[in-house]
């Protein structure tokens, strides 16, 4: 039977009805997606930088992504009427104040006698005799700060003569030279080239700004000089100590690595838009002196992380992040780093729903946050690494194999984070357990990723290196910073006392 006009009307409007509600759907979709990346790039920029805290770690209903989801019927019961609770103030105790003397105790303390008062103003109000001292007293205290200064010393060096061979057609003479200069035919000393070094890696005082600094005190030190002294030290005098470094390390079983870029822009054979990278390589927490190394490289390839860890004993732990350079590090045991998983299901979670347990983004961190709760429980109780490896297969082993199945079952198909999330863990499946053989592998790269912020904060302030020979003089003079801090010795002393010793 023929279609009537008015009945294909009709079926043409449900076409196009059908064909509008898709596309609606298209575009709410995209807008909530949209939206949610705008809350991510929002809170990036202006939000908490820690990831402390985002989801509950300690709440109910927790410890039920382990046995089944949330009952969602005792979500939806009427809250209670909470009662006010009035508790009793009791009187403020104050916590006693720390003396001066202790607060400032590694100043050095000079004193001052006060001599304020006239001889009129000495004279006994009774009989007008003059009065004599009888004792002192600390009446207050101050800091007072000496602004730097530069001094201009000049070595006299004396000669001597032989008296007896003095008439002869042979006199002997010797003359006293003195220690050689830091810097053959420079003016650079120890303590300054000491405090250059200082302020660009420690203050992160780029060296226009100490070029200012020095106009200032009336002496006319410009930026290249300061950048010259900085490449022959390190050369010299700093590639010894970070050779030492470096040979102590290659001995170490346990080690962590990260990478970030940085701009050199004279580089042979390349434009200087290329990106360079510096390297951390650090010990691990196995409980021995921590050692931190920066290294400088062209590129990012894989083989530069294994030539510089060329003549290590196979077979190593390896904390390091996803990148597949490290992959040329065939002889170690790669570590997972659950910080990153972690970070990665953070960035999931939608606008206003960090709390939602149902979530499964949440339910992800979840997952990470019992492992980082068993960890410091750990810690707390100051556990042998023996008694951490053990707690670990008893007690983190089922986490990941509930988390890894947990993952395969999730079917996320309108959250590309959350599909970026999965993909990531799911890809680092041979990783997960390796940390678990050993107590002294570490659950995160933590360590390393604050290790390698001062090489971010100062690319912010020297935004390049000009040479390849100041991008390494940069990695060594780093090293020597980051090791005295960890050691809790003033940096400017240590440089200082590296370049006074030298040979």
């Amino acid at each position: 039977m023929a279609t009537s006009s008015g009945e294909q009307q009709i079926i043409e409007l449900k076409d196009m009805i059908s064909q509008l509600n898709t596309t609606i759907k298209e575009l709410n979709k995209t807008i909530a997606d949209q939206k949610s990346e705008l809350a991510w790039f929002r809170n990036k920029m202006f939000g908490i930088s820690s990831e402390k805290n985002k989801v509950p770690v300690d709440t109910s209903g927790q410890l039920s992504l382990f046995d089944g989801f949330i009952d969602i019927e005792e979500m939806e019961k009427p809250l209670e009427e909470i009662q006010p609770e009035y508790v009793e103030v009791k009187n403020c105790v104050r916590r006693k104040r720390t003396s001066i003397k202790t607060l400032f105790k590694d100043i050095p303390v000079r004193q001052v006698e006060v001599d304020t008062l006239s001889d009129e103003d000495k004279l006994c109000l009774v009989c007008g005799t003059a009065m004599v001292p009888i004792g002192k007293e600390v009446i207050r205290t101050e800091l007072v700060i000496t602004p730097p200064q530069l001094e201009r010393i000049e070595y006299l060096a004396t000669t001597y003569e032989c008296p007896k061979c003095k008439e002869t057609e042979d006199p002997q003479f010797i003359k006293d030279n003195g220690k050689p200069a830091l810097i053959r035919g420079s003016y650079a000393s120890d303590s300054l080239v000491a405090y250059v070094a200082y302020q660009k890696y420690d203050m992160f005082s780029p060296l226009y700004r100490q070029e200012k600094f020095f106009e200032e005190l009336h002496a006319p030190i410009n930026r290249t000089t300061m950048a010259s002294w900085i490449i022959k030290t390190a050369e010299t005098y700093i590639q010894p100590v970070y050779d030492y470094f470096h040979r102590e390390l290659l001995k170490r079983k346990f080690l962590m690595m990260d990478e970030t870029p940085m701009q050199v822009l004279k580089e042979a054979g390349r434009k200087a838009e290329n990106k360079s990278y510096f390297w951390l390589i650090r010990t691990g927490e196995d409980g021995l002196n921590p050692i931190v190394l920066y290294n400088y490289t062209e590129t990012r390839a894989g083989e530069n992380a294994k030539e510089f860890l060329k003549g290590i004993e196979p077979d190593y732990y390896l904390m390091a992040d996803a990148y597949q350079g490290y992959n040329k590090l065939d002889e170690s045991k790669r570590c997972c780093c659950y910080a990153h998983i972690r970070r990665m299901f953070l960035e999931a979670i939608p606008e206003g729903h960090s709390g939602d347990f149902t979530n499964p983004a949440v339910q992800g961190v979840l997952y990470c946050n019992k492992l980082f709760e068993y960890e410091r429980s750990y810690k707390e109780k100051g556990l042998s690494y023996k008694q951490i490896m053990n707690r670990r297969l008893k007690d983190q082993k089922p986490v990941i194999d509930a988390f890894l199945v947990w993952a395969e079952k999730i079917n996320t198909p309108h959250n590309d984070k959350m599909k970026r999330a999965l993909k990531y863990l799911l890809n680092r499946r041979e990783n997960l357990y390796t940390y678990i053989e050993d107590g002294r592998c570490s659950l995160s790269n933590n360590l390393s990723e604050n290790a390698i912020r001062p090489v971010t904060i100062g690319r912010k302030n020297w935004l390049f290196s000009d040479t390849p020979a100041g991008a390494h003089a940069n990695a060594l003079y780093l090293t020597i910073v980051q090791m005295a801090k960890i050691y809790d010795l003033n940096v400017y002393e240590y440089i200082k006392q590296i370049l006074e010793a030298r040979p």
